[in-house]
């Protein structure tokens, strides 16, 4: 039964999702493809994946312990810092630690997973910002 509820807020995501993508506005340089696309493919694949949930759900599914669920809270927790952090402390900063902490909690050592933080937050900013040209948070320091 839990399946079907989870399928179900899951397709009801996917229609609110489609539905939203369809309020996006052209700009006056539209590509081929338009902006609507990927929400569109997003939306689809997240209502067809809560379909099968709906359609064939587990006899007997696995409910997380406590303690998983806290770890869950912890990681949305993290993510919503981030989100908060990510215009006063700037992209490097603020993803050095969101990263740090997830790998952290996923099973990395402490030291590892603050070098996996700096080579993951130096590689994205590397790729987007310095080849690609994107505009990333800046922070305190400029950067």
């Amino acid at each position: 039964m839990s399946d079907r509820i989870f399928g179900g807020f899951g397709l009801l995501l996917a229609v609110f999702y489609i539905w939203a993508a369809s309020t996006i506005k052209d700009s006056f340089m539209v590509d081929v493809v338009g902006p609507r696309a990927f929400p569109y493919i997003v939306g689809t694949i997240l209502g067809l994946c809560s379909l099968y949930f709906i359609i064939r759900p587990d006899d007997e599914p696995d409910w997380p312990h406590m303690r998983e669920f806290a770890e869950i809270f912890f990681a949305a927790a993290v993510m919503f810092a981030y989100c908060v952090a990510l215009p006063e402390f700037g992209f490097l900063i603020s993803t050095v630690f969101a990263t740090a902490y997830l790998t952290w909690r996923l099973g990395t050592l402490p030291l590892w997973s603050l070098l996996t933080g700096v080579l993951t937050s130096a590689g994205i900013y590397i790729v987007f910002h310095l080849i690609l040209g994107l505009h990333l948070a800046e922070g305190p320091l400029g950067f």
